[in-house]
């Protein structure tokens, strides 16, 4: 990674994970890094731990809550009122596989969590990333966005029997179309801002916790976390990244190895979809920006 001194990053879901390593990452090249978490005492004590490595970094904590509106908009407002700008965005929080369950707001927890959240999340701070005059925006999708289908008539898995798996890989192939949907539409309007996916491969980390197959596969066939955070962090500070929409991990079917450009999947690409979702989130979250 090239030097960040100077840089302001919000990395999303840090306490633990590869997102804990995206978070160290950058301190360890200057940038000041806030962590955005819903628990502040893990954020916290990730951030001791981060600080006990690198005594020099700079490292801020924020509660956020991706599955609660509210703690959205809160921390929003706490940003915009303690920065002019912000130069790196990683969506990187998310929930996997966990049982049946919503968010405050009553979205299915995992395509509320890891793309609504986010969505409204990077709408509400658009301005301060347009002040950096050269941000990014990271949004992490998964290998299971391949098996992945938006189903418009079903978003929040009320009207069919609940497939975990189904909804995870529904969200993750929504986070992959918002990224590139907001990077089209950025590009449209001429802005300075950047947006790429990126994805961590198989990475053992606490998002499998609701899986005891992963959980236990994960000592076998599961690479390092920090690993894991390399594509993202690639994607996020590296010059020639920009030449290219999304990057991973790229042996064994995308699931170990080094970073590179990763498969989008068709369904990933269709503008129709893509613009159907755009106004969908926007409809479902109550906010609007790039129409």
């Amino acid at each position: 990674m090239p030097d960040q001194t100077g840089k302001i990053a919000i990395v999303t879901g840090s306490n633990t994970g590869t997102g804990y390593h995206i978070a160290h990452g950058l301190a360890s090249k200057g940038a000041l890094v806030i962590m955005a978490c819903r628990s502040i005492k893990k954020a916290e004590l990730a951030k001791l731990n981060i600080i006990s490595e690198l005594p020099d970094s700079k490292i801020t904590t924020e509660i956020l809550d991706l599955a609660d509106l509210a703690s959205i908009y809160e921390f929003s407002k706490i940003i915009k009122g303690k920065y002019e700008k912000i130069d790196i965005l990683i969506n990187n929080a998310g929930v996997m596989v966990p049982p049946k369950s919503n968010t405050k707001d009553g979205f299915e927890l995992q395509f509320g969590t890891n793309h609504i959240g986010h969505f409204v999340l990077t709408g509400e701070l658009l301005p301060l990333l347009e002040a950096s005059g050269s941000a990014r925006i990271i949004t992490m999708s998964s290998i299971a966005h391949n098996s992945g289908k938006i189903d418009f008539n079903d978003l929040n898995s009320e009207k069919k029997r609940y497939s975990r798996w189904g909804a995870y890989s529904q969200s993750k192939l929504a986070n992959l179309i918002f990224a590139l949907e907001l990077d089209r539409r950025l590009k449209s309007r001429k802005s300075s801002i950047v947006s790429l996916g990126s994805h961590p491969g198989w990475s053992a980390t606490d998002l499998q916790r609701h899986s005891l197959i992963f959980r236990f596969l994960n000592m076998f066939f599961g690479m390092s976390a920090k690993k894991g955070a390399a594509p993202s962090l690639y994607a996020a500070t590296v010059k020639d990244a920009i030449k290219y929409p999304y990057w991973g991990v790229t042996k064994n079917g995308e699931m170990h190895g080094w970073t590179g450009r990763a498969k989008i999947n068709s369904k990933a690409k269709d503008i129709e979809v893509a613009e159907r979702l755009w106004n969908i989130s926007c409809e479902l979250s109550g906010i609007e920006y790039l129409i």
